[in-house]
């Protein structure tokens, strides 16, 4: 006989896991969907690489989703439901995530959607009435299954039908995670994710950021994968800079496709930097006083910077204070 496979909403936080893992030990065939929104804390092969290991940990398959476009021209800027704190359109973002779990069922020969939410957890997305909003927007009411609250909730579709065993799952609600610190340990879970560690869109800073670039520019994942990285400067005449804070991000953002930026190094030891495409030269010159401010240069001296094809000769500016003038 086959086994009944379920998807699972899958970030790497504990929750997710232990719901996975909850049906895992019922015999259901879990595959575990991250959806990669442009907007996760780690750098992307280092968090794929993590969710690996830890689905792996569980007994669990793992698919990388990669809904980044989709995300930010159509949940990003929109969201039905608003924003919490920062620029994190959480009830809409989890709702969209759901209904493209549920376009992926009939690919996978998958029955139903597993989610690792709690009620009552986090004040906005996680209430009763936001679980029901999330249902209802995402269309696949009846079809998602949330194991570890799932005796607070109406039975759904899998529970009737009989391939998921009700009793066996949890009714766990509110803020306090003792009963998930318990599971784990009990399991042999040790590696997961921090709660808050999961999505810059509840970060404030990076908020900010985001927030400033859109009075300037479109947004596209470009953006999203340029605002995780280094110093961010905005120029008198418009120009995004950002001058990497130590030799990980030169790293960073050495590997970035670049394609309405271009990098630029200086030439004595220092960051990598970024700029836009297509700037003034007042601009362009000041980038290069910037990015050697942060270097190595000696104050007065002149140096000879590439950008593109043109050729600066500049000197950094009198201190670390008068670039911070123009960051973000």
């Amino acid at each position: 006989m086959n086994k009944i496979r379920a998807l699972a909403l899958f970030s790497g936080g504990l929750d997710s896991l232990l719901a996975m893992k909850l049906l895992i030990e019922q015999g259901i065939e879990v595959i575990g969907l991250y959806f990669d929104t442009g907007f996760g804390g780690k750098a992307e092969e280092e968090k794929q690489a993590y969710l690996k290991r830890v689905a792996d940990k569980i007994g669990a398959k793992l698919e990388i989703v990669d809904i980044k476009d989709q995300f930010i021209q159509e949940i990003l800027f929109d969201p039905k439901y608003g924003y919490g704190k920062n620029f994190n359109p959480c009830i809409d973002c989890h709702a969209n995530m759901i209904r493209a779990a549920k376009a992926l069922l009939p690919k996978y020969n998958a029955k139903f959607i597993i989610s690792g939410e709690v009620v009552g957890q986090r004040p906005m997305s996680q209430r009763f009435d936001a679980l029901k909003k999330v249902a209802s927007l995402s269309t696949a009411d009846g079809l998602i299954l949330r194991p570890l609250s799932a005796k607070l909730l109406p039975p759904t579709i899998p529970e009737q039908k009989g391939w998921v065993d009700r009793e066996k799952l949890l009714a766990i609600q509110g803020r306090s995670r003792e009963v998930q610190m318990r599971l784990a340990k009990e399991w042999g879970i040790e590696e997961y994710e921090s709660p808050s560690g999961g999505c810059l869109l509840t970060d404030q800073y990076f908020s900010q950021k985001l927030k400033e670039h859109i009075k300037y520019d479109d947004f596209t994942s470009e953006d999203a994968d340029l605002l995780k990285w280094g110093r961010h400067f905005r120029l008198p005449e418009g120009a995004k800079l950002v001058v990497s804070r130590n030799q990980e991000e030169n790293e960073r953002l050495k590997a970035l496709k670049l394609g309405k930026y271009e990098r630029f190094s200086l030439p004595l030891p220092g960051p990598i930097s970024v700029l836009s495409k297509n700037v003034s030269g007042a601009d362009k010159e000041l980038a290069a006083r910037i990015a050697l401010t942060y270097s190595k240069a000696k104050p007065e001296q002149i140096y000879e910077v590439q950008i593109g094809q043109e050729s600066i000769l500049t000197a950094p500016l009198a201190s670390k204070e008068e670039a911070r003038r123009f960051m973000v």
